[in-house]
């Protein structure tokens, strides 16, 4: 089965209403310019513009997604959101277990899956991250150490129509420093692996390589068996950059 290349920008705790709008609406028709070349494209900007950002997008190629979910439908959680209002707003997408969230949030595989199984309660579909760190790669436990994020953070009913999922090595992201495309190749057939051992079209799901991702090196990595797109960080705030990298997932 051949599967649909996704480029998903993380704009992070970055953005305000009129510059998230601007950026939005140049991606919007440079993504329109490719017709049906194009890979899917999803823009995951802070809560606060979600409601600006999907305005500008309305019905057109690209896809408004969150940068995370609560696990539960509602309640007292202060600060939080519910998976079912980011589809309110206009979401299709929601990212889950970044790195930022299970180092800086404390979050674990256990309470990924369950977001993720918010997401897809909610009609969602969950973009799963996973990756080690430095000290894990280097003390060579990087393999187990995706194969167990993998194992823990999947709900039972992931598949291709409501999962995706993303492999960013901790060391990767934002820090200048990529992985190399032989490093990519054999982190995304590992996972591949795992995947078609799960039940039902799991095997389909599309991977995405995501740290340090930019215009200079995405041509690279997307030629990278396994590598079905990828998710951008800094180089999404920039719409030349980001629409670069939308370029070199060209079908």
């Amino acid at each position: 089965m051949a599967r649909r290349r996704l480029i998903a920008g993380n704009w992070k705790m970055n953005g305000l209403a009129r510059d998230g709008r601007a950026l939005a609406e140049t991606v919007s028709r440079g993504v329109a310019a490719l017709a049906e070349r194009a890979p899917d494209v999803v823009l995951c900007p802070p809560a606060t513009i979600l409601s600006a950002i999907a305005s500008v997008l309305g019905q057109g190629p690209v896809a408004l997604g969150g940068q995370d979910c609560h696990d539960e439908a509602s309640g007292a959680h202060t600060g939080d959101i519910a998976a079912l209002m980011l589809a309110d707003v206009g979401c299709r997408y929601v990212i889950v277990g970044h790195s930022e969230r299970r180092q800086g949030h404390n979050e674990n595989d256990a309470r990924v899956r369950a977001k993720a199984k918010a997401a897809h309660e909610a009609g969602l579909i969950a973009i799963v991250c996973i990756g080690e760190t430095l000290a894990e790669r280097d003390s060579g436990r990087a393999f187990d150490v995706v194969r167990g994020q993998l194992a823990g953070s999947l709900p039972l009913d992931a598949g291709a129509s409501n999962t995706v999922v993303a492999y960013e090595p901790v060391w990767a992201i934002g820090t200048g420093r990529n992985a190399t495309a032989a490093q990519v190749g054999e982190a995304h057939a590992l996972i591949r692996g795992e995947l078609t051992r799960r039940a039902g079209d799991a095997g389909n799901v599309r991977i995405l390589y995501g740290g340090s991702v930019k215009a200079s090196n995405a041509q690279e990595l997307l030629a990278v068996d396994d590598v079905d797109g990828a998710l951008v960080g800094g180089a999404s705030l920039k719409a030349d950059e980001f629409l670069a990298i939308v370029r070199a997932g060209l079908s």
